[in-house]
């Protein structure tokens, strides 16, 4: 039976487009009839405009092929900015708000002959208020966030690839709550230019996708940073097994799914061993919120000041906290993730990644939270790159994720290794 074009990882619609064998209009217009067809139920789009995007897509089938993403349909976080469509970043504040520019990203997409299909759901200014968006495996569960709509879209196959941002754990998190797969590159990676910045020092974007591949050819066009050779990536990792300081927050079937990952590595080839943070680094996982206290409450300074009244219940209370962290305080923790990045760097020349949980259960049972960003936090703070597979279920039958991590600036090697995990996880069942 022949893949829906829908399904096509990016990759693949890439090679059919360049072999003509499909069209960038055909491909789009699969997607956006996906989006007719789920998004009641998924709420994953912020803003569709259909026929602007199919007429986007009819011009790049006459333009000469751009990139090896050419043609390849995008979701856009809705707190990047787009020209062509709204950009209202989660809040009321910005209703109808449309920027005069894009931002870096979406115009390298661009450059890259890549389709702006429409703009993703975010939570309020990328925090934690949930979005309307529901979790596409089942609607009483939350898909985390705040890239919610960016997730859901990619698993549920509206899009091959969509950005996010995290500045907790707001790609790694809802991509495995919604069983897609994701990167949070390096800190850097990607120019932030014309992204609503919640917390300069840790706001990074990442990519959802459903393959490895797809993430590497996006990573590519975003940064630069070469797309690994997968074929090479078959020798035997030294995988770190890392529990983390906050590994009793993980439950059971958290926990036994990173052991039998694990194993099932193992049995492939690799070579684990235990992997302990850091002296100081089980402060980053309560401090990090100290850092992003501070940097929120000045970012959104004139949304405070000016719109008190628009801004959620659970976001004004933490940007009034933030405004109570000292000078002395931030300072401290940054000096604690400085030091954590030098020792992670050196302690990481024995291992290829880390191996350790992406979120701490299934998706939530609700729509009053996120969920927890507890094993995201800390990597965040350490701006090293983390991918998230898709693997296991939990109590509900809900996707579960394993997080590899990277040393900083390692992110094309990364990308191999999880190709290689994947694939040995397929394998192994």
């Amino acid at each position: 039976m022949q893949t829906p074009l829908n399904e096509l990882s990016a990759a693949e619609a890439a090679r059919r487009i360049e072999a003509g064998e499909l069209t960038a209009e055909a491909l789009a217009a699969a997607c956006l009839e996906r989006i007719a067809e789920r998004d009641d139920a998924v709420r994953a789009w912020a803003f569709i405009h259909a026929r602007q995007a199919l007429a986007e897509a009819r011009e790049l089938d006459r333009t000469p092929r751009r990139s090896r993403l050419h043609g390849v349909p995008y979701g856009i976080k809705d707190i990047i900015d787009t020209e062509s469509l709204p950009t209202e970043y989660g809040s009321p504040i910005y209703s109808g708000h449309r920027p005069r520019a894009d931002a870096a990203c979406v115009a390298l997409l661009r450059r890259a002959g890549c389709l702006i299909l429409g703009k993703t759901v975010s939570t309020e200014f990328a925090n934690n208020h949930p979005s309307p968006t529901r979790n596409p495996h089942d609607p009483a569960h939350t898909p985390g966030g705040s890239s919610s709509g960016s997730a859901a879209a990619v698993a549920d196959r509206m899009v091959p690839l969509a950005l996010g941002t995290q500045t907790g754990g707001s790609v790694i998190r809802p991509a495995a709550y919604c069983g897609a797969l994701a990167l949070k590159p390096s800190f850097g990676s990607i120019n932030r230019q014309g992204t609503k910045l919640v917390a300069e020092s840790l706001d990074t974007i990442g990519i959802f996708s459903r393959t490895p591949e797809d993430l590497a050819l996006a990573l590519e066009v975003l940064s630069g940073r070469p797309a690994p050779d997968f074929a090479s990536f078959t020798g035997k990792p030294r995988i770190g097994l890392c529990r983390t300081p906050r590994w009793q927050d993980a439950d059971a079937a958290t926990q036994a799914n990173l052991e039998q990952t694990a194993r099932l590595l193992a049995q492939a080839g690799a070579t684990v061993t235990d992997f302990e943070l850091p002296a100081g680094s089980d402060q980053l996982f309560d401090r990090h919120g100290i850092i992003m206290g501070f940097e929120s409450a000045r970012a959104l300074a004139w949304e405070y000041m000016t719109f008190p009244e628009q801004i959620s219940k659970s976001l004004k209370p933490r940007l009034d906290e933030g405004w109570q962290v000292t000078r002395a305080d931030y300072d401290a923790v940054r000096e604690t993730a400085r030091r954590c990045r030098r020792a992670l760097a050196d302690g990481m020349r024995d291992v290829d990644f880390l191996l350790t949980p992406s979120a701490p259960s299934e998706a939530p049972r609700s729509h009053e939270s996120t969920g927890d960003p507890v094993f995201s936090r800390a990597w965040t703070l350490l701006g090293v790159p983390c991918v998230t597979v898709p693997h296991g279920k939990g109590a509900h039958g809900l996707p579960l994720g394993i997080q590899l991590v990277g040393p900083f600036d390692g992110d094309s090697a990364l990308l191999g290794w999880a190709h290689w995990a994947a694939a040995a996880l397929s394998a192994g069942g």
